[in-house]
């Protein structure tokens, strides 16, 4: 019986799973983050092999096997690639949790891409706390943004956050007419004063990246009751995220009259607010697009990825128990 694992790595959480060659989902497990280049402990890599190790392990455990009966396993790692000194160290890391080197790590967006799509080529646009397009025609393969919350990320959830903390101090002072998301805001947060939102943010969560990106959702919130403000930076984040996978389509060598899949993953465009202004904008592109819901979730989509690199083709009817 061939054995494939998916590990989605995040800055959240790990996601792993455990599929067989007939699409049967033997387990499934959550773990730690192994979002390496911020760990409170400074563990470095190391934190990486020891999630993946103790990870790997919980998850045989629960399914009944060993690791060395996994055929293929693809590891989604959170920043791969991003700092080229530490991937011959992140491509060592899940060695000790499987005993053996029928494995392969990547970017994380990959188990994104390969999840909404089924594999098939096409863009997979990402907007979570960060934001990111990664996309795949034939053997080329092509990633756009995910610079980063102090350069880029635009449209992404920790992007619509510090927009929405923006224009809620300029509406406190009067630099802006008040609208909803002064009230929405001041709810979300129990604020008993506005000038209470510094301590807030900056000593209680000390900036954090996923506690800023959660107020994406009380800013949208806040547009859909009419907030002139709020509804720009929807409109702009939408514009952003449309610009990526225009960008990436160019990148990737997709013929101007050729139709391209597009899907999506992150928690923004989940939201209808998000994602109905995205699907009319990028309808709205000279270019052809062809917008679907994602087939399955990123971990499914490693699964698949590492069967694939084992050269194994799982047909339709295989896939849809996945899902």
């Amino acid at each position: 019986m061939t054995i494939f694992l998916g590990v989605d790595g995040g800055g959240s959480g790990t996601a792993l799973c455990l599929v067989t060659g007939d699409g049967e989902v033997l387990a499934t497990a959550d773990a730690p983050s192994c979002y390496y280049l911020d760990s409170a402990e400074g563990e470095g890599v190391s934190l990486v092999e020891r999630v993946l190790t103790e990870a790997v392990a919980g998850i045989c455990a629960s399914a009944g096997i060993q690791p060395a009966a996994i055929t293929s396993a693809f590891f989604g790692l959170p920043a791969y690639g991003e700092v080229s000194g530490d991937v011959p160290l992140l491509d060592a890391a899940p060695r000790t949790a499987l005993g053996h080197d029928r494995y392969s790590c990547g970017n994380d967006m990959v188990c994104a891409w390969a999840g909404s799509l089924g594999l098939a080529d096409g863009i997979n646009v990402i907007s979570g706390t960060g934001s990111m397009t990664y996309g795949r025609y034939g053997d080329i393969g092509a990633r756009v943004g995910g610079w980063g919350e102090l350069f880029g990320d635009e449209g992404s959830g920790y992007w619509i956050g510090v927009q929405g903390l923006r224009a809620f101090s300029q509406m406190s002072d009067g630099r802006l007419p008040p609208g909803p998301l002064l009230a929405v805001l001041r709810e979300e947060l129990g604020l008993a004063s506005d000038l209470d939102l510094l301590d807030i943010v900056l000593n209680r969560w000390r900036g954090s990246r996923r506690a800023v990106a959660a107020l994406s959702r009380p800013v949208v919130r806040a547009a859909g009751l009419g907030d002139a403000a709020a509804g720009r930076i929807v409109g702009d984040a939408v514009a952003e995220l449309v610009r990526l996978v225009d960008t990436t389509r160019s990148r990737l060598g997709f013929a101007p009259a050729e139709t391209v899949p597009v899907s999506y993953s992150g928690g923004v465009l989940t939201a209808p607010e998000v994602l109905q202004p995205f699907t009319t904008a990028l309808a709205a592109q000279g270019q052809t697009y062809d917008l679907r819901t994602p087939l399955y979730s990123p971990v499914v989509g490693a699964a698949l990825h590492a069967a694939a690199q084992a050269g194994e083709s799982l047909d339709e009817h295989k896939l849809r128990p996945l899902s």
